[in-house]
């Protein structure tokens, strides 16, 4: 065997190595594209928003607080 056809071996078998793994990057990306769009779809349906949240909670404390009042205002003897 001469260089040359020693060459095209390794040539051919390093692109096609190379074809390979770029496919396979290829392939992992529009996973993950899909993946990520998938889950902004999802993610509103599935958690509070941090605004909403507190709202919430500001209102449950107030409620609370009304109850306490109460409570502080009755006077059992």
């Amino acid at each position: 065997m001469d260089n040359q056809t020693l060459f095209n071996i390794f040539a051919g078998t390093s692109l096609t190595a190379i074809g390979w793994f770029a496919r396979e990057l290829w392939s992992a990306v529009k996973e993950l594209k899909s993946d990520l769009s998938k889950l902004r779809e999802d993610l509103p349906r599935l958690y509070v928003v941090r605004a909403d949240y507190k709202d919430d909670i500001r209102d449950i404390k107030d409620m609370i607080g009304k109850i306490f009042d109460k409570l502080d205002g009755k006077s059992d003897k």
